[in-house]
């Protein structure tokens, strides 16, 4: 049961701020872009701060940021770095720690759905307008996402979702709404 009394009274403000059930088609999943990855597994450097990255035998699940599976404690090395999970999308930075894998790894499919690995651990999703202004935040646990996910998605005046573990507060990943089927859509990632 979800303590969160927005969980149990929510209701928008007025039915011109909510979209159908019918015109959720899908979500997008959006890791941090594989350019960004790149360049910090290269110069070992936060992008856009310059501090110094961190490797390190990985102590704890994660997520890796980029492929958004846990990772294997005392056997993968990790890469710890300052990242602005607003970046490209809002004009105040709020930068804080994330980890990718050390080694090269496949960027997380988009419209792949909701992480399966993310699923297994204490998530609080919380749900942004414009100029980052909170709208609702909810805490998940057992994996039940995707109630929380939908019915946040369902206020237009929420932008998109950020995903963090509840426990140690991290950035894990971005979700936006996905496009109806049959439009075509050219990635918007910034690179940094």
């Amino acid at each position: 049961m979800n303590e969160n009394p927005w969980m149990n009274t929510w209701q928008a403000p007025d039915n011109r701020n909510l979209r159908k059930k019918n015109e959720m088609n899908s979500i997008r999943v959006a890791a941090i872009p594989t350019k960004t990855a790149e360049i910090v597994r290269a110069t070992l450097k936060s992008p856009g701060y310059g501090h110094p990255a961190h490797i390190e035998v990985a102590t704890g699940y994660g997520p890796c940021r980029h492929c958004l599976r846990d990772f294997r404690v005392g056997e993968e090395k990790r890469i710890l770095f300052t990242y602005d999970a607003f970046y490209g999308h809002e004009s105040l930075p709020l930068p804080g720690p994330i980890f990718i894998h050390a080694d090269p790894c496949q960027r997380y499919q988009e419209e792949s759905g909701f992480p399966e690995d993310a699923r297994a651990h204490r998530l609080t999703v919380i749900a942004y307008g414009a100029g980052r202004q909170v709208q609702a935040e909810v805490h998940v646990e057992h994996g039940e996402v995707e109630e929380v996910v939908e019915r946040l998605l369902t206020n237009l005046n929420v932008r998109y979702l950020h995903v963090r573990d509840t426990e140690a507060g991290c950035y894990d990943f971005r979700i936006e709404r996905g496009k109806p089927s049959g439009e075509n859509r050219v990635s918007g990632e910034p690179i940094v």
